[in-house]
């Protein structure tokens, strides 16, 4: 519906956007920022490595209980982020550290390549929880349609889930074999085993 609106009836969008809560547009500033300082070459400790996806992960929570915590369907549409969120993280959490990656273990510290990928992924997660919110202000019964909330749902775990990979692969750097047998057992558990016979 939002994208029918966009495309065929372009005069609602400055309807749609003065309607918008003042605090969306403070939110989408406080991401862009952070998106930003993503996107330079920088230090960063332990903790701020991971920070960015618990606080990532926090708000694609907030954004499927707020869009469907009232909904019949919200068991699956967790069921359908935490599925999507550890298909990401089982084959990406695997891959080598961005080329320029290093850990200093003195300083307990990475040095980050500047990337666009996390902006990318925080303006996913925002557009996401933007048009979910308009979609189901304009429709309320998408709240009980299944592959609208499930769609939505995965939309918010695979943003997550690359989230997390992306800081495992960090972690992995930083802690060597302990983070290496964690990595592996993670993902033992999500590949299916074949029956021997």
């Amino acid at each position: 519906m939002l994208i029918q609106i966009l495309t065929q009836q372009p005069q609602m969008l400055g309807t749609l956007l003065r309607n918008t809560p003042i605090w969306v547009w403070g939110l989408l500033a406080a991401l862009t920022a952070l998106g930003l300082v993503q996107a330079r070459q920088r230090q960063a400790s332990w903790a701020r490595v991971s920070l960015l996806p618990i606080a990532m992960t926090a708000l694609s929570i907030w954004g499927s209980v707020s869009a469907f915590g009232a909904s019949p369907l919200f068991g699956f549409v967790m069921l359908a982020w935490l599925v999507a969120a550890a298909v990401a993280l089982a084959v990406l959490a695997s891959m080598p550290a961005p080329r320029g990656t290093a850990y200093d273990s003195a300083s307990r510290s990475f040095t980050l390549p500047g990337s666009w990928v996390p902006m990318a992924l925080i303006m996913g997660i925002f557009l996401t929880r933007y048009a979910a919110g308009v979609e189901l202000a304009m429709q309320p019964g998408l709240a009980r349609d299944g592959q609208f909330t499930l769609v939505v749902g995965a939309l918010y775990g695979l943003f997550s889930g690359i989230f997390i990979a992306r800081a495992a692969r960090l972690w992995r750097l930083a802690h060597g074999p302990l983070a290496e047998r964690l990595l592996d057992a993670v993902r033992r558990r999500l590949t299916p085993q074949r029956d021997p016979w």
